[in-house]
């Protein structure tokens, strides 16, 4: 899962798709957590976990830790979670 990530934000929270100036898809997400020592990582990993309703666990940044775009993996069945995350995010299955 491609994630846009905006640390130091006034609330958490995931605003859906969107495409960046490369023409990569991303799923936008916010986190309050600053950017220093990991802590907005673990926070983006924390929500997404929460969004999708799986375990915090699941989730990790498997690359990108040092910047804006990440790369999560979540652990589990691929066709459950790419449903959850369309009908969660608006997109189309």
């Amino acid at each position: 899962m491609r994630l846009r990530v905006t640390p130091k934000a006034a609330r958490d929270g995931v605003d859906g798709p969107q495409t960046l100036s490369d023409g990569s898809d991303v799923l936008a997400v916010r986190v309050r957590a600053v950017a220093d020592k990991g802590a907005a990582n673990k926070a983006v990993a924390q929500l997404v976990a929460k969004w999708l309703g799986v375990a915090p666990s699941t989730v990790e940044v498997a690359r990108g830790t040092t910047s804006r775009v990440k790369i999560l993996t979540v652990a589990g069945t691929p066709g459950d979670l790419a449903a959850t995350l369309c009908e969660r995010s608006s997109l189309p299955a």
